[in-house]
């Protein structure tokens, strides 16, 4: 029998504000991670401070924002009408303080809990908050939490505003980098969600004249667009649509008072439901859901009063009612997309047809992938939890918390000895693996009949769940693991490839990644240094004494179980795939994929010295 656990006085614990989110920061911004990823903790952290510069926008005050990065160090400055000066201090080191809780003062606002500022200061190694107000100024400062000085406030000719410096501990957040792609995105919705905001990041300045119209022109160019985007405005309500011609899944953008919703939620299985209802409705059809939305690409924003996110990160809106006396959240979408939709249907009769047109041929397409799809799908039933094709991970089989789904990771890999070595140095909690065998095919200009009749990509997909689109993604984080050589650069350029033509947004969400490997081990007798380029492996020899030995991997599978978890552990290094904005996804695909070109060739001769410096 289990011995019993003494249960004392001595056992009971209170913490002040800080310790417990210090304890607990995933309760407070999610996942941790080192940057690499755009949902990692310190992008929350900057957008917890945002927040209340643009709720400061909405509310009329302060029409610019400044926000500086450099050397790991956050700036955001606004100029809205400032914390008041009794109250700085209170507002950002006690739980449940804000302005945000008196609707006179903010009204639809993002940041309604009053923790959102406390957990960047409980988070920081050193924090600061500025506030300007009545000709008067005062600052702050503290220290992982801890107040270090709270000077009384003196005479000031700034302009109002408030103004926050924060630098993320090293203790939490580890060795982790600041990525300005991922900032930038950010910022981009906040300009197009409140049109007439101007942020201005590192001296570039970001603006909007069009709303959600100039986030989907970011998404698709005007050659892959199946018609003009239908972009429809109305109070408390923004929607912008239209269907690409190269991707196959939807692509929904949804957003609440501001805040981008990741993960949808009430308003955007509304959205989706009310354009299948809508356009049954014009055409007097009861065409398939999945045929009118595939290939759509759109974006919804909606106002709420006192939204109810389902997380402390708000990537998921569980509120079902609008509120300020106005219909359900559902109803209200509904009734806006039945009357504005339909009306601009009847308007533009060109549109109408063009959408009419991509339903009838998505219609046909699934009538004659239907029978490929069901042999599909009993193929994929043979990816159990027990083959070698996927080992998969605790999170999915019930033993976890589901918010721990943003911790988790499937590797792709190629070959026995690698996939071997990643699966015994894993996290069973958090981190699947899944095992190709030999090179992919090459899926470039094929169409999505290939991904149910290739054994690899129907496993692959169905072990992702990515059949019907990205929204039920079973890995938040999905990394191609191959070795640093030409073959595995070619896994790599044929794996990415796969996602581009079918998923694209798999990659315009931030979840692909590329492991990377040291390429070498220095060691001596005491210490061992792993070194992912010449540069780290010249400076492990100085820092050892005597003659090293120096092992250059070739492959995955030439390290060992118990090194490899020092690689995908606490200090993983991930290298985001991101998409280049300057060139559409069609003409990347045939650059890199297509004939080859003289250009292309050109390209490899100018990058090859590269490559060969590193590899020597």
């Amino acid at each position: 029998m289990a011995k019993i656990s003494q249960y004392t006085e001595d056992n009971i614990r209170s913490l002040d504000w800080k310790e417990h989110i210090r304890m607990r920061p995933g309760m407070y911004i999610g996942k941790l991670g080192d940057g690499s990823s755009p949902d990692d903790g310190i992008y929350i952290l900057i957008k917890e401070v945002l927040d209340n510069s643009v709720d400061e926008f909405v509310m009329g005050a302060g029409k610019t924002i400044d926000i500086i990065v450099k050397d790991n160090t956050v700036t955001i400055r606004d100029y809205g009408r400032g914390i008041p000066l009794g109250k700085v201090v209170d507002v950002v080191s006690k739980m449940n303080t804000g302005g945000k809780y008196d609707s006179r003062a903010f009204k639809k606002s993002v940041g309604l809990n009053g923790v959102g500022t406390k957990a960047v200061n409980a988070l920081s190694g050193y924090f600061k908050v500025q506030s300007i107000r009545d000709d008067q100024t005062k600052i702050a400062e503290f220290e992982i939490g801890e107040l270090i000085s709270d000077e009384p406030p003196i005479v000031s000719s700034l302009r109002k505003g408030t103004k926050v410096t924060f630098i993320p501990d090293v203790g939490i957040f580890k060795k982790y980098k600041f990525r300005n792609e991922y900032i930038e995105k950010m910022i981009k919705n906040y300009v197009f969600l409140n049109r007439g905001l101007t942020i201005v990041f590192n001296g570039e300045k970001f603006v909007s004249e069009n709303g959600l119209k100039d986030l989907l022109e970011e998404q698709i160019n005007d050659e892959a667009m199946q018609y003009p985007i239908i972009h429809l405005i109305g109070e408390d309500i923004e929607v912008a649509m239209t269907h690409s011609k190269l991707q196959y899944s939807e692509e929904f953008h949804s957003f609440v008072n501001g805040q981008h919703t990741t993960q949808g939620g009430t308003h955007q299985n509304a959205f989706r439901e009310s354009i299948v209802k809508t356009i049954r409705e014009f055409f007097g059809k009861n065409y398939d859901a999945s045929d009118i939305r595939k290939s759509i690409v759109s974006a919804i924003s909606i106002k709420v009063m006192e939204p109810v996110f389902e997380s402390q990160t708000k990537t998921k809106l569980g509120s079902t009612e609008i509120g300020g006396g106005l219909p359900s959240v559902r109803v209200f979408i509904n009734d806006f997309i039945k009357t504005e939709l339909d009306n601009y249907l009847h308007k533009n009769p060109i549109a109408a047809e063009s959408i009419q047109r991509k339903i009838v041929q998505a219609e046909k397409e699934r009538k004659e992938l239907s029978g490929i799809r069901k042999l599909a799908r009993d193929r994929a039933k043979k990816v159990s939890l027990h083959n070698k094709k996927l080992r998969d991970c605790r999170v999915h089989l019930g033993d976890m918390k589901k918010e721990n789904r943003l911790e988790s990771t499937l590797f792709i890999t190629e070959g026995d000895s690698a996939s071997g070595s990643i699966t015994k140095s894993r996290s069973v909690n958090t981190q699947a693996v899944f095992s190709l065998r030999g090179k992919p095919l090459n899926s470039y200009g094929k169409t999505k009949k290939i991904v149910y009749e290739n054994e690899e990509f129907n496993l692959l997909q169905s072990a992702l769940n990515i059949e019907d689109g990205i929204e039920n993604l079973r890995y938040n984080n999905i990394v191609i693991a191959t070795d640093a050589d030409v073959d595995g650069m070619h896994i790599r350029l044929l794996l990415i490839t796969f996602f581009l033509q079918f998923f694209p947004e798999l990659i315009k969400e931030g979840h692909l990644y590329i492991l990377e490997t040291p390429l070498f081990r220095v060691r001596d007798k005491k210490d061992t240094f792993y070194c992912y380029s010449e540069a780290e492996k010249q400076n492990a020899i100085k820092k050892l004494k005597g003659k090293p030995e120096i092992t250059r991997f070739k492959g995955l599978g030439e390290i060992s179980p118990g090194e490899f978890k020092y690689f995908i552990g606490e200090d993983i290094r991930l290298d985001p795939v991101m998409l280049d904005k300057a060139m559409s996804i069609d003409e990347m695909l045939e650059f890199y994929m297509g004939k080859n070109t003289p250009e292309r060739q050109q390209f490899i001769i100018e990058n090859l010295k590269v490559e060969l410096d590193i590899i020597e």
